[in-house]
């Protein structure tokens, strides 16, 4: 399996938009934090066109990528014009902050906020990016190489591997911005992250895999170190997964911050456990 720059990108922003989507479709999280990650993505997958058509092409992947971008893009456009409109959750705290002040003092203060008169954006066309990513990585998987099945596998857990991991700790930032935001968002990638492990972990130890280079039968040029180090990514992040959902049990919000912390961490070792498999099994 080729381990190549343009498919590690297009993964990457594959995996991060179908995870934005997750996120969005609970219509929770303020409509920046949707801003963020489609802006964030959407320039990822340029990159992973750029890279693919100018280094190592594969028409099918290339091509998708450059959709990824479009819609990606798109989205967010759709997304800023329907700005004023926020998002339903937050249409419901703000009137019920308005209603709380004004039983508490008797004056009711219409402030600026979501104008409901305005169409919210729907999450659904969050999926219209991943969708497109989704042909493209296939199609990166046929390319690597026999078996084709291990190949499509691979790329497509390492996708929602990486873009969970990376969600995730950007939500964690994103309780700065909206500090009144529950923990339920950020749980639920943290619960996704812990369910995609094992396929991404699995899949990279099924034969020939990890364990041929364990074992001594594929060189990794220093004496099985990296194969090792392999194996103490692939459990820190499962650790790391499994502290972070600890640490969110705990009811001062300053565990929300240590949360994020730990999944700065956990994006290293997923990528760790990522990259370096698959850049050894190409060897």
């Amino acid at each position: 399996m080729r381990l190549d720059a343009a498919t590690v990108l297009l993964q990457w922003a594959t995996g991060g938009l179908l995870f934005c989507w997750v996120t969005t479709r609970r219509r929770q999280v303020g409509i920046g934090y949707g801003w963020l990650l489609r802006g964030t993505y959407g320039l990822m997958a340029v990159a992973a066109a750029v890279v693919g058509f100018v280094y190592q092409p594969v028409v099918a992947r290339d091509v998708a990528a450059i959709g990824v971008a479009a819609s990606a893009l798109g989205v967010l456009a759709v997304s800023v014009v329907r700005r004023r409109a926020g998002v339903a959750r937050e249409r419901e705290i703000v009137e019920a902050r308005r209603a709380r002040v004004a039983e508490m003092t008797g004056i009711d203060h219409q402030r600026r906020g979501p104008d409901p008169s305005v169409p919210e954006f729907p999450p659904s066309l969050d999926l219209v990016a991943p969708a497109i990513g989704l042909v493209g990585l296939v199609a990166a998987g046929l390319d690597a190489g026999a078996p084709v099945w291990l190949a499509v596998a691979r790329t497509l857990a390492g996708a929602a591997f990486l873009g969970c991991a990376t969600d995730a700790m950007l939500l964690g930032h994103w309780y700065l911005v909206q500090p009144g935001l529950t923990r339920g968002p950020l749980l639920e990638l943290v619960r996704w992250l812990a369910i995609v492990w094992p396929f991404e972990v699995g899949l990279l130890l099924v034969p020939t895999g990890m364990i041929s280079v364990l074992d001594g039968s594929i060189d990794d040029g220093y004496n099985g170190l990296l194969g090792w180090f392999w194996v103490a990514c692939a459990l820190a992040t499962i650790g790391l997964t499994a502290v972070t959902r600890a640490a969110l049990k705990e009811r001062q919000y300053s565990a929300v911050m240590a949360a994020t912390g730990l999944l700065y961490l956990a994006i290293l070792t997923a990528f760790g456990t990522d990259l370096i498999a698959r850049a050894l099994l190409a060897s």
